[in-house]
């Protein structure tokens, strides 16, 4: 009988991952320290810190877990320090720790990012490593560990590409509510390609490793996500959702204009719809390599318009509740 600990399940994806697990009827905790999004989820939820070991081993212990899907961490770029995502290194180092503990404990997927290596180029092998900022760094460190844990289960780190969908932290008071408010545009040129990934196709992802043959995933690297598209898809998706039309185009240089001057608004404490950060996100290419993921696991089950439907809907709710 699996039974399912999952750390970090009160935030974005754990929201969606819990979803499922009712859905299947699996055994299962959620560790964080945050309570959940969804009331329906709180009889699963026990509130601790993976940064306090002996709080964690205790969780542990009571519940006797089989299986692991860890996902607390701190997932923003908004701090250059280190020591700043010690949930990411120490707090994974402590569930590694737990897990070791566990008689007849049988898998574990560890959570790590895309920002492991920054664009234009894609790593060589699982162990290439560029990290973007403290964050990526931070990852880089948790997936080290995990290697070095001699662990006897099985163990697959994933990575995540840029995660889209119900219960989004950001972008519900952030870009979709700039697109809503008609403050989008976008720059002329040709196709800005990215990797995204709907938070239920990556679920289903997550599933699919944890029943797949442990010679198939074992001690292997899965980039979770969709099939590359380029960005205006995603975008136009949205905007004719949200605002009846697709997103305006305008010239490129004028939109570096705007976009320094909101770097410069940002700098002195304004917020700006557009800094230069957002504008090299806006025109740069970011591929993750996702082919093996999709080859081993299948094709994700929702296509890009049946995502962006179900998450409009979301987004209805969340605005007529937190912006009336």
């Amino acid at each position: 009988m699996i039974r399912m600990l999952v750390t970090g399940g009160s935030g974005f994806i754990g929201t969606n991952l819990i979803d499922t697990l009712i859905d299947r009827d699996v055994q299962f905790l959620n560790l964080d320290i945050n309570p959940p999004k969804k009331a329906i989820h709180e009889p699963y939820w026990q509130e601790c810190d993976i940064l306090d070991f002996d709080l964690t081993m205790r969780r542990f212990e009571k519940f006797q877990p089989t299986h692991v899907i860890h996902l607390a961490a701190r997932t923003d770029t908004l701090s250059n320090s280190l020591d700043d995502y010690k949930v990411n290194t120490e707090g994974t180092t402590n569930i590694l720790r737990c897990i070791k503990a566990m008689p007849g404990f049988q898998r574990v997927i560890i959570t790590s990012s895309q920002f492991v290596f920054a664009p234009p180029g894609l790593p060589t092998d699982d162990e290439d490593y560029n990290p973007i900022g403290a964050y990526g760094l931070s990852k880089v460190l948790s997936e080290k560990a995990t290697r070095l844990a001699g662990l006897d289960c099985v163990w697959t780190i994933t990575r995540p590409t840029n995660i889209w969908g119900p219960w989004h932290p950001r972008y519900p008071r952030e870009f979709w509510l700039v697109l809503r408010k008609g403050f989008y545009f976008h720059p002329s040129g040709k196709p800005v390609m990215r990797s995204y990934g709907y938070v239920k196709n990556i679920v289903y992802q997550m599933m699919e490793i944890l029943d797949a043959a442990p010679v198939l995933v074992d001690k292997k690297v899965y980039y979770l996500g969709d099939p590359p598209i380029p960005i205006t898809d995603w975008v136009n998706g949205f905007s004719l959702l949200i605002t009846g039309r697709p997103v305006r185009i305008v010239p490129k240089r004028l939109l570096w204009i705007l976009a320094a001057a909101g770097t410069f608004l940002k700098w002195i404490g304004i917020r700006f719809p557009i800094t230069l950060s957002r504008y090299r996100s806006m025109t740069e290419n970011y591929f993750s390599p996702v082919e093996t993921t999709i080859s081993d696991l299948g094709r994700p089950p929702y296509s890009l318009d049946e995502g962006i439907k179900e998450t409009v809907d979301w987004l209805t709710l969340y605005w007529n509740k937190n912006l009336s």
